[in-house]
């Protein structure tokens, strides 16, 4: 299935992807390209065999087909488009993250002064934020161009593993007196999370944006006056005594 996945992405046609203008670039030419850009992942620093590539993008366009299935695309031109859409996505913030790593340990390795690699490693994060967010741009202003609104939530938390939509859920769950203002507020700062975390380069990373904001979510209802320790153990009881009677 991959293997034919992969043949499609080669053979069918778009445009105007990811900064690249033309207004007839065909997919043979975004297969080139999404093998260029796995190359620059794995070779960076070093030279990997053909056969690591081959595993890298098998592994990518399985994850990329999987967020696809959930969007009830029944043009097979358009679901080919939009795969390829996220491949080259996953494909160019797994480059950008692996170099801005590597130049990152390359600073460490070096006997500067601490001030000195401050500045430099400052410098390579900001330009790490600053092409992630080309990217992130780039990429929204592409899928909108095939996908519905309803869609495109799809496709971001598919990227993120759905933990807006669930943690959103969980804490209606867990405090059953939130007010429609802080709801609004804890759903604003979830929605934020997902799109830095939509640009991050694993899971864990993923995750780490979420924890992020929802410190700030419980510092926020905290001072609303929760004793957000005696939610969560309320909830819990609930949760158990739910599944008992289940």
């Amino acid at each position: 299935m991959t293997r034919r996945l992969l043949a499609d992405i080669v053979q069918t046609s778009t445009k105007n992807l990811a900064g690249i203008n033309s207004s007839a670039f065909s997919f043979t030419k975004i297969g080139f390209i999404i093998l260029a850009l796995v190359s620059s992942v794995y070779s960076y620093g070093q030279q990997n065999s053909n056969e690591q590539q081959e595993q890298y993008l098998k592994v990518i366009t399985e994850r990329s087909a999987k967020i696809v299935n959930t969007l009830s695309i029944t043009d097979s031109v358009k679901y080919k488009k939009v795969l390829a859409l996220l491949v080259n996505q996953y494909t160019q913030l797994s480059n950008i993250h692996d170099q801005s790593k590597a130049v990152t340990a390359e600073i460490k390795k070096q006997t500067l002064a601490p001030e000195e690699s401050a500045v430099q490693l400052k410098k390579v994060e900001e330009k790490k934020s600053s092409q992630l967010l080309q990217l992130h741009s780039s990429f929204l202003a592409h899928i909108k161009e095939n996908l519905s609104d309803e869609q495109i939530e799809l496709v971001k938390d598919g990227m993120t593993y759905r933990i807006f939509p669930i943690t959103y859920a969980a804490y209606q769950d867990m405090i059953l007196t939130l007010t429609a203002e802080q709801k609004t507020k804890i759903y604003g700062w979830l929605k934020e999370a997902r799109e830095l975390a939509m640009d991050e380069g694993s899971s864990d990373q993923k995750h780490a944006v979420f924890g992020k904001y929802k410190g700030r979510i419980n510092n926020y209802l905290s001072a609303a006056g929760y004793d957000m320790k005696k939610e969560g153990e309320e909830w819990q009881k609930r949760l158990k005594t739910k599944k008992e009677n289940s």
